[in-house]
């Protein structure tokens, strides 16, 4: 299973001025936006591991994720949450060539932690041998940072500020997470259920 990132977020859509604020830098000087593009890349950076560590994107953009066999061809869950739409579900044999599938054919379950890919009918189309599905989509909780759920645009500014405070230091650990940042992204962490649950 391969999950891409098929569209980026530009950096003109960091929340710098706001990150500034939250920094209380100074504002107003002729050079204020020297460090524009550091901000931005610590505001990516925790945007990047809040979305690692729960699964769950934050601005929106579009994904595709391949795999060689439906986990459960009933409904197959999706690798992250929340998925806005599917763009395309295709069937890819062993020599490369796809086949779209009708959109008529499957649907979206929306959930928080675990969206799925439901057939209409029956179960999803049987992938190929040797072959693999792609199924490309749109995920994340809003297209602008200032919509984001308050909690999670709030841990992005400590985390952020957290990477900012301790730039220098080469001695942190790559998983470093702040208590403050843990308690805010608890509840949008990954539930993981046994014993015949969905994964």
């Amino acid at each position: 299973m391969m999950l891409i990132e098929e569209t980026s977020v530009p950096d003109s859509d960091m929340p710098v001025d706001a990150f500034k604020a939250h920094l209380r830098l100074g504002t107003g000087f002729s050079d204020g936006a020297v460090q524009d593009a550091v901000l931005a890349s610590f505001l990516r950076a925790a945007m990047t591991a809040i979305e690692a560590r729960t699964g769950k994107i934050l601005l929106s953009r579009e994904f595709s994720w391949t795999l060689t066999a439906w986990r459960d061809p009933e409904g197959q869950a999706l690798p992250i949450a929340p998925v806005t739409d599917i763009v395309e579900l295709a069937l890819i044999d062993g020599q490369g060539s796809e086949t779209v599938i009708d959109a008529a054919r499957y649907r979206l379950e929306r959930d928080l932690q675990r969206p799925r890919v439901l057939p209409i009918s029956g179960c999803l189309p049987t992938i190929p041998s040797s072959g693999e599905a792609s199924v490309t989509f749109n995920a994340g909780f809003s297209t602008t940072f200032d919509l984001l759920p308050a909690d999670l645009a709030q841990a992005v500014f400590l985390l952020a500020a957290y990477y900012y405070d301790n730039r220098a230091d080469t001695t942190m650990r790559g998983d470093t997470m702040p208590y403050g940042v843990s308690v805010l992204i608890e509840r949008y962490r990954a539930m993981r259920l046994t014993a015949g649950g969905r994964a």
